[in-house]
Formats: C-alpha cells, structure tokens, sequence
C-alpha cells in the first residue's frame, strides 16, 4: 500500500472514495473545511444524508454517500471518532480499520483520507496507516471459492493522506508512516501466524518462522531440540513436550546493538508462549473449548512479530526473545495428573491438572532467560481462562510487582492504543498452590485462577523486574470490530515494540531497572549451563 501527502483542499482532485472522520458533534458550526467544502459541492446532500441517517460522528457510525459525478471523489464516508473528549489515536485507528474494509466490499483500489486535526499529528497519521493496514488484513488462503482474482480485486493500493491547513509534509510525519507500516505489518504477520491451523504451524515451523524474521531484521537465531532442551535440565517443559510425536523446539532471538558499549548493557528479555495446539494433555479439553486452540502460541506471535520491528529499530541496548514450544497432547508418552517435575531452578512441581501446561514451559523458559541477566523481563501468555471471565475479550490482564516496569508497560500499551489493566500478585493467593508433597502444584483451586498462575510464573523469575501479560481474551476477537476480524489480533506487538521506544528514547529508564547485581533465584538453584547468545 502506498501512502502519500496533500496538502490544501487536494481533496477536488478527486479519487475512488474520500474519507472524512468526524468527531461527535462536528456537525454543527465547527465542521471541519474538507466536510464543509464536500457539502456545499453536493449543494447540502452531505449534510441531509448524515440528518436523516442519524450519522452524529459517534464512535463506530459510518456513512457512505454517492457523489453522482458533483464532486471528483465518486464516494464520500464519513467516520465517526466519538466525543472529543474522550478521542485517542485507537479511536481514529479503529475508524480507519472501517474505512478499509469498506473499502475492499466496494473493490476500490484507493482513497484520500482527510486527517483529523488532532495533536500530535504524528500520532494520527500513526494511527491511520495502522488502521489501514490491520483493517485490510483478512485469513483466506484456504477458501477456494472466489479464488485470488477476487482477493486481487479488493486490495486497496494508495492513499493520499489530505493535511489540515497549515500542517505541511515533514520528515515526521514520513516517519510515521514508516514506523506505523512496519508495525502493522509485523501485527498481520502474527495473525497469520496464529491463524494458521495446527497442522501447519507445528513446533517446527514456529521455529522456521523465527529463523526467518532474524534473517530480515538482522538478528542471531539460535534454535534447539529435545536434546537440548534435555541438557538444559528443563523437566517441566520436557514432560509437557512427550505427549507428541512433534518434537519441541527451544528459540533465542537476539538483537544486539553494534556499539560495544550498548552490547555489553543489560538485555530486556521477551518470553512467549508457544503451546502451538493445547489439547488440555490427559486433563483433556472438551472439544469446544479444543477447537480454538491452534491459537495457544499467540504470545509467542507477538514476541516474534515484535522483534521483526525491533531489529529495524535498533535501540542502543540488547533485546532477547526466549521461546519454549511444544504440543500439549494426551498419549501413553503423556505426563499424568500425580506426577512430580523437577524445572529447572530444582524446584518441584506437583502436577494436578495437565490443562495448565503453559505455565510450566514458560518457569523454564523464564528461568533461562533470567540467567542472561536482563534488566527487565515481559512474558506474553494466553495462560487463564480465569482473566478472560475477569477482563472480557479485549483487555489484556499485567501482573508484576517491580512498579516501575509494570507501570513503563500500561504507559506504553495506552500509546499504542492497546488496553491492559494491571492485576494484583496477591501473596494470600499462594496457599491455593501448596503442595503436601511437592514445593508446589502447578494448578490450584478456581477462585482467582489468574492470579494464581502469575504467582507461579513468579517463582522462577527471582528478583528480576518482570512483568506477566496475559492475552487469553485479546489474542483473539469473537468479532469484526474496527481493524479487526474475528480470529487473532496480534495483541501485545504494538506494546512492546512502543515500550523499546520508550527506552530507546529515555536510557535513563533502562538503567534504572538493571539489576545492581545478577538476579538470584527465590528458592532452588538452576542446574546445567545455558547456551550462549
């Protein structure tokens, strides 16, 4: 898709389809020029069209008007931004993911799109070539009917971004066209990722795509089996892993910066979760609850799809992904509720339910990059059905204790247009995971079900910073809303790829959230060595 910039009133110079969004009461005496201009070309029509309709600029209203050969632009949409008060760059991102799909049901191949007068204005042209582009994204590729000419015929290729008067096209705003291409694109990839079925992207291909987005941003790919996994002493990850005839796979990205005083800083480490089918184990879903879980490696599609922009990005301190995936299938290779693991650390797992399985992986996993001795670590999980009943299918539930990491992530996803909502680590919740026999269980009882699957993560993160995130709910949309289609979102790239700007921007930050000293384990010592970077 190519964007470009006009300035002035370029919108007579006509195409497909203009756009022009519209906050809550805009109608009136303060209507923008270019709806103003657009009206009196279509001698009032505009206006009647959106009285009639009952189009007032509300959040999520849409209306489309044939201009009947009055203006040059054969459509004007109008989108709805809300009320100003409550306006942020996801409100236009969201009206922008409508106009593209209106778009493609219409086969137009472009459109001009009046920006929004709001400030910064490089949030906003941020905002609407991401919309764009999550909005055109659509999982087809296995439909037969309707074939590729069809998918050709609805993509949108240029949009003429139309200035507000005297707001002139600078190498800011070029930038921000770039940085929001690179974002949405590396958002779509992971929804392709996780929307693929299961029988596509196993372990092993998860592992390939990896290699693949460190041959293009320019990282370090290390990638291990069953042995290794097995060297590494990783007892809850292994016995997770031997239920399927697909091997398990162990993946380390690294983005290190080619100053050597920036390389040798304290990394951030990136963990995902990466359970690329979650049959529940022996502890066996019901097929309903089955059917969606292709998508169990979403956290894992975020950190991967993160780092694509991260390496074009280069910020002046290291950037570690730890990927730990596997399947989680019940065979007679499979482990039992009963059993007793030992993780890495050495602490003892009790294991009484086999459908919480991505919090044993991700202790391993987390253990392991915390012997990198980052300065901060962020987990991305669909761990709990528990945060979904708590938070719904759009917000995203943060755990952590270290205040300023947690609170560097909530800043990070509110400018990215991402909604978390920070959760408590409550201690009180650590008798639900006492074992009589083991140091611990891997699953307790069902009050607070989150809560206690972060207080689990917990015991292998000593005392490095950390924050857990998990995306049960917004991995995936039930629906088509804004920019999204129902099925995988690619919730969490925005955030982090926005939280390693944050840093990038301010050093200071970063430094404060080194370990003055390496990270100690809370309890147990790590066994077997770790391979180098």
């Amino acid at each position: 898709m190519n964007f470009s910039f006009v300035a002035g009133d370029a919108f007579q110079a006509g195409g497909a389809m203009l756009v022009i969004p519209l906050l809550d009461g805009e109608l009136g005496d303060g209507a923008p020029p270019a709806f103003v201009a657009a009206d009196k070309a279509l001698e009032g029509a505009l206006r009647a069209a959106a009285t009639q309709e009952g189009f007032k600029g509300k959040a999520d209203q849409t209306l489309v008007l044939n201009t009947l050969g009055k203006l040059a632009a054969e459509r004007v949409l109008l989108l709805g931004l809300g009320a100003r008060a409550k306006f942020t760059p996801e409100q236009l991102r969201l009206a922008a993911g409508r106009a593209a799909k209106a778009v493609q049901k219409l086969k137009l191949g472009e459109l001009d799109f009046v920006l929004p007068d709001t400030q910064p204005p490089e949030a906003a042209v941020r905002a609407l070539v991401e919309g764009l582009l999550l909005g055109t994204y659509k999982f087809d590729r296995y439909k037969t009917a309707g074939g590729k000419e069809d998918k050709k015929g609805q993509r949108l290729k240029a949009v003429r971004i139309l200035l507000p008067s005297g707001l002139q096209r600078d190498e800011s705003l070029e930038e921000a066209v770039e940085l929001g291409r690179r974002v949405a694109e590396a958002t779509n990839w992971a929804r392709e990722l996780v929307n693929e079925p299961p029988n596509v992207v196993n372990p092993e291909r998860l592992a390939q795509a990896a290699q693949e987005v460190a041959k293009e941003a320019g990282l370090k790919a290390t990638i291990g089996g069953r042995r290794e996994i097995e060297r590494l002493k990783m007892g809850m990850f292994l016995a997770v892993a031997q239920g399927s005839v697909n091997e398990p796979r162990l993946i380390h990205l690294a983005y290190v910066p080619k100053n050597a005083k920036d390389a040798r800083r304290a990394p951030l480490a990136l963990v995902g979760k990466a359970i690329t089918f979650d049959s529940g184990g022996l502890s066996l879903k019901p097929s309903d609850s089955m059917i969606d879980m292709k998508t169990d490696m979403a956290g894992s599609a975020a950190v991967l799809g993160a780092m694509k922009v991260i390496g074009a990005l280069k910020p002046p301190f290291p950037v570690h992904a730890f990927i730990g995936s596997c399947e989680n299938m019940p065979s007679g290779t499979a482990y039992r509720p009963g059993d007793i693991l030992t993780s890495r650390l050495g602490k003892t797992v009790e294991i009484t339910n086999t459908d919480a399985e991505g919090r044993l992986v991700l202790g391993d996993i987390l253990t392991w990059a915390g012997e990198h001795k980052p300065a901060a670590m962020i987990d991305l999980a669909t761990l709990t059905g528990a945060c979904v009943i708590a938070l719904g299918n759009y917000i995203v539930g943060a755990f952590g204790e270290h205040d300023a990491t947690v609170e560097g992530v909530l800043k990070a996803a509110k400018a990215a247009g991402e909604e978390l909502w920070r959760m408590p680590v409550a201690e009180q919740q650590k008798d639900a995971l006492r074992s009589e026999v083991a140091d611990m269980k891997n699953s307790g009882e069902r009050w607070g079900g989150a809560i206690n699957a972060a207080l689990f993560l917990k015991e292998f993160v000593g005392d490095t910073p950390w924050v857990h995130l998990d995306i049960a709910g917004p991995a995936t949309s039930p629906k088509e809303r804004g920019y999204l289609n129902k099925g995988a979102t690619g919730v969490g790239v925005r955030t982090l790829v926005e939280y390693v700007r944050a840093l990038a921007a301010s050093p200071r930050a970063m430094a404060a959230e080194e370990p003055s000293a390496p990270a100690r384990p809370a309890r147990g010592k790590a066994r077997g060595r770790s391979p180098r970077a």
